[in-house]
């Protein structure tokens, strides 16, 4: 199984943690079922930006991006080059590294 390593994040993983997860799974739903409670408010269908990710390395060897992951990716903040939807980027076989941005765009959260 491949290993996703999360780099440390204030708030959803102060430590960086690495997981294992089934080829064919999100990171996304790798991170939520470890725990990891990184934001998703469209429920994982790519129609919004809050579950935005920089794969640091492993990065091609995930699932193709497809036109509407780039088209939402196009408003998230801190956009890399390396940026993923984490609910659309699925592991193949190998390991790779996450990290999870500092800024979301989810407004629902700026009032907690």
């Amino acid at each position: 199984m491949p290993v996703i390593k999360i780099l440390p994040h204030a708030e959803y993983c102060p430590d960086g943690a690495s997981i294992t997860a089934e080829p064919g799974t999100s990171i996304c739903e790798a991170l939520l079922a470890h725990h990891i409670e990184i934001e998703h408010a469209c429920d994982q269908v790519c129609a919004c930006t809050t579950c935005h990710v920089i794969v640091r390395e492993g990065g091609r060897s995930l699932s193709e991006m497809e036109e509407d992951e780039e088209d939402m990716l196009d408003r998230a903040w801190g956009l890399e080059p390396d940026s993923r939807l984490s609910c659309q980027a699925l592991l193949r076989q190998q390991d790779i590294t996450v990290e999870i941005p500092k800024y979301s765009i989810n407004h629902a959260k700026e009032g907690k």
